[in-house]
């Protein structure tokens, strides 16, 4: 492109000297032969009139006297009738310029000027001329070469850009670079590459959203599957793969949860429910994991809440909430359900020594996380919680207390036996 670009200028320069430079060459070349004309036509009307002057004063008229009249190397014949011909200067051979005057007194005036300095002046004036077009066509190379590079150089930064995206790097370089055109590809490559950072980003973040939210039903199904290879009872078989078919369909919808939470965080399939299904099936899940760690897991406060929301989502958060608690803390872990305004609470805690101070509300954040853990759990909570319009919040630091808050739908009027109001606890 540099090449083209330099061509390009010099051949367009070119051709404007060409012909601007012969048509001021044959101008000058005139110019200058009628400038010599005019001069020795004004020699000879000069010449004729001091000669006039001499007659008629009856003065010496001879070449010795009007030798200083003629100036330069010019010729000069003065013919006066009835006297020899008087001749200054060498008479030029070839060509010449010529000019023939006639006097008052019937005398006649030639002079003539050799052509060679009228050639000579052309020459010069040639050679002015040839060296500014000498200069006129440096100054555009000079020009044509910082042009291609102002361009060239632009185009070659937007090819490594390019190249970089597609290499699978897709940081935005804001660079610009006067032209708008080139700045307009410029501002379409970075927010191609801004777009892509963005897919790149949320495609990790589903990787490890997957990763985290999927191991610890994982866990607990491995577990259930442990145990019905170890009984030969065909109740307690039945009742295993009961309790695994239902973390299989759990564990699909984590999936298609994530999957959805990945294309559009707002999407979602909120319905009414009952908080109870959900936390029973969380204290079922869960209720191994903890009697390993010789810890207990309850569940208390107002019954057969009915929230908005999405069961699966819900069940997801508690399961963060509760698995941060089987990891970070320590002693009973509590699961209370209240009602504030027109919300459904339900309040994770636990007896452990609670957040760091130095954490704070950052305990959301991905990648913060007091002990050696991935950061993400807490993180992921929060979007899910907002993703069904409710949210998440810590509600006390020390000992440890982490509040969903749903919307909800009025009470439903309790049955006999149903204990409305009154508190249960599971171990």
């Amino acid at each position: 492109m540099r090449r083209r670009l330099i061509n390009s200028t010099l051949a367009v320069v070119l051709v404007v000297i060409a012909v601007f430079g012969v048509s001021l060459v044959i101008v000058e070349t005139r110019t200058i032969s009628n400038s010599a004309q005019e001069r020795v036509d004004s020699e000879a009307v000069r010449l004729v009139s001091i000669v006039d002057s001499r007659i008629l004063g009856d003065e010496l008229i001879s070449a010795g006297v009007l030798k200083d009249q003629v100036t330069g190397d010019r010729y000069a014949r003065i013919e006066i009738p009835g006297r020899p011909d008087i001749h200054i200067g060498d008479k030029p051979t070839g060509d010449v310029i010529k000019s023939t005057r006639k006097g008052e007194q019937r005398e006649t005036v030639t002079v003539q000027e050799p052509r060679s300095a009228v050639t000579r002046e052309v020459g010069r004036t040639l050679l002015i001329i040839a060296a500014v077009a000498l200069l006129a066509v440096i100054a555009a190379v000079l020009l044509a070469v910082r042009q291609a590079n102002r361009l060239a150089s632009p185009l070659t930064d937007l090819a490594e850009t390019a190249e970089r995206l597609g290499s699978g790097d897709p940081r935005p370089r804001h660079k610009r670079y006067g032209v708008p055109e080139l700045d307009r590809v410029a501002d379409v490559l970075d927010g191609s590459a801004e777009r892509i950072a963005r897919m790149l980003t949320a495609e990790r973040r589903l990787a490890a959203d997957a990763s985290h939210q999927l191991r610890t039903p994982l866990t607990a199904l491995s577990m259930r599957l442990e145990e019905i290879t170890l009984t030969d009872d065909p109740d307690i078989v039945k009742e295993e793969a009961t309790i695994a078919l239902g973390q299989v369909e759990r564990l699909t919808d984590v999936v298609e949860r994530l999957l959805t939470n990945s294309r559009d965080p707002r999407t979602g399939s909120a319905v009414t429910f009952d908080l109870d299904e959900v936390i029973k099936q969380q204290l079922a899940e869960w209720r191994p994991a903890y009697r390993n760690a010789g810890r207990a897991i309850v569940s208390s406060g107002k019954h057969h809440l009915q929230a908005v929301g999405t069961p699966g989502a819900v069940a997801q958060v508690l399961a963060a909430l509760i698995e941060n608690s089987l990891m970070h803390g320590g002693g009973t872990v509590a699961l209370r359900t209240r009602v504030t305004g027109n919300q459904a609470v339900i309040e994770v805690t636990d007896e452990g020594p609670g957040v760091p101070a130095d954490l704070g509300a950052r305990i959301f954040e991905r990648a913060i996380s007091g002990r050696n853990s991935t950061g993400i759990g807490l993180a992921v909570a929060r979007d899910l919680a907002e993703a069904d319009g409710g949210r998440l919040e810590m509600l006390q630091a020390q000992p440890p207390v982490f509040g969903l808050f749903l919307s909800r739908t009025p009470l439903r009027r309790p049955q006999d036996g149903d204990g409305d109001g009154e508190e249960q606890t599971v171990r």
